[in-house]
Parts: C-alpha cells; structure tokens; sequence
C-alpha cells in the first residue's frame, strides 16, 4: 500500500440547472473533510451549465481550506499562456489551492459548434506539451520565448510569479499523451469510463515508465483516479470492475478503494450518483474516507 496520504476529492457538476449551488457544495465538501473539489469543461451542450474556470473561483471565494481543480480544462478552448495567467491569479487569492488539470480536448462536436479549429489527435498532444511548458517558463522566467509546434510566446512577462508551485494534472488516455504525462506532469487523472481498473495499470505503468525515461522520480506523480459512486444497502447485481457508478454499502466501497490503491492509485475524484447525493457525500466522508486511509 501507498505511504502517501491520500487525498479524495468531491466531484462538482457544472449544472446551472435551477438550484444548483456550486459553492454550497464546495463548502460541504470542505466541512466534511474532502481535500479538493473539482469540476469538468464542456462549455457546449443544451443542458445549463456553468463556465469551469468563473466556477472554481466562485467555489474557492467561498472556502478557506479545500483545493479547487479543472477536471480538465480543454486546452485548445484557452490560450495557454492567459491559462498560466489566469491559473497565477487563481492561485494567489486562494492561497495556493489550486489544481491545474489539463486535457488535449476530446469533443470534436464543441470545437466546431464554437467556431474554434477541430485539432488532430497529434495536435492535441503536442499543444497540450506546449501548454505545460509555456505556464512553466512563464511562472519562473522574467521573459519566456516559446516557440512550440502548436503554441509560442515571445519575451512574455507574467508578473507576479506564483509564490508557490501549481501541480499541474493531466487526463490523458492514449500513448503519445501518457508519456507527455510522465514527461512533464505532476499528476495524472484518468476516468473510470475511459480507463477500467486493468487498463488502468497498464496506462499508468507508461506514465510511469515516460518519467524514469526522462530522469524524473515517478514517485512525484500523483496517480488520480475519477469515477462515479453510489452508496446503497446493496452491491451492484453485475462484477463488472468496469461498470459506473461503482455502488455498494460502505464496506463493499472501502474494499473496492482499497484495490485502486493497490493498484497505484493515491487520489480519487468521486461523483456521488443519484438524486440523494448530497446525503451520499456525507456517509462516503464518514464511512468510506477513514475507513480507507485507516487500512491504507
């Protein structure tokens, strides 16, 4: 089992649906113990929603203690270097909790809906690698010139500079993305739905292969893991290690987190499932967190 303390956060929709109150949530979370809140970027669709990153300062205005994180932000939606920006200033009035997650951008429909080019598969990598470097250079150099395949500055400025580091996660699934995830990321945060439990591994165990290549420690990426839980009197009818939301009464969760953390995994994004879930938020807090941590 991991030493590392693990961290769970409390996925947040981004539903402006009537009564929806993303800061309440985040205030909850906080309350009950969860170390970061977290939220997805999809700004297209014909559900309501909220726009991510106005999202996570509202949420982080409202709390003193949890940490805030994209989930991931699309990189071709924003020009990598007003993210690094933007990402300096969030970090600074929250007191350093923010989590940068950052993703290629997989929905090729919103890209075209919003007039914005539809990258390559290619593309979305190789501008998610210049994204990194860009906020990199720009939170530690006076005047930082890229110039990337997909993304550039020259001599830019970014004054202030963060007082504290910005991990930077990555959600990242295919080959080429999972070694600029070893290369260059903090953190890694994949999604059940897209990566079960057994490919998981195998996905993580290229992270970690791409950051011994490139000199690093592996220890120093965070492995995340994102899925849907619902805590019921009951398991699932199915055993399906890959089937959402994973349900079961406490015990059965503890064990099923316990098997991720076996697996390598140290942090989860949980989004609690189901009409009740902010009643399931506590009982998952109470019942699941220390249960997990305590046999951890």
């Amino acid at each position: 089992m991991s030493t590392k303390r693990l961290l769970f956060g409390l996925n947040v929709p981004a539903s402006a649906a009537p009564g929806a109150d993303p800061a309440a949530a985040a205030v909850a979370a906080e309350r009950l113990g969860y170390d970061f809140v977290a939220t997805s970027d999809h700004p297209c669709g014909d559900s309501p929603t909220f726009e991510t990153w106005t999202m996570l300062a509202w949420m982080a205005a409202a709390t003193s203690r949890i940490s805030v994180a994209s989930r991931v932000l699309g990189v071709p939606y924003r020009n990598p270097a007003m993210v690094a920006k933007m990402a300096e200033t969030l970090q600074r009035l929250s007191g350093g909790r923010l989590i940068l997650g950052l993703g290629g951008g997989y929905s090729d429909d919103e890209f075209r809906a919003f007039g914005l080019p539809v990258p390559s598969a290619r593309d979305k990598v190789d501008g998610l690698a210049d994204a990194i470097r860009i906020a990199r250079g720009l939170w530690s150099q006076p005047r930082f010139s890229y110039a990337g395949r997909i993304h550039r500055t020259d001599a830019a400025q970014l004054t202030p500079k963060p007082q504290r580091p910005i991990p930077i996660w990555l959600g990242t699934f295919g080959p080429r993305a999972l070694a600029v995830t070893g290369r260059l990321a903090d953190g890694w945060i994949p999604s059940l739905g897209f990566a079960p439990p057994d490919v998981a591994v195998a996905m993580r165990r290229r992270v970690l292969d791409a950051a011994v290549a490139a000199g690093r420690d592996p220890d120093e990426i965070t492995c995340a893991y994102h899925l849907s839980v619902r805590v019921q009197d009951t398991v699932r009818g199915d055993d399906d290690p890959a089937a959402e939301p994973v349900a079961g009464p406490p015990d059965a969760l503890v064990e099923r987190f316990l098997g991720y953390v076996r697996s390598g995994f140290t942090a989860f994004s949980v989004a609690l499932a189901g009409p009740d879930a902010d009643a399931q938020r506590e009982v998952f807090a109470q019942q699941v967190i220390p249960a997990v941590r305590a046999a951890a």
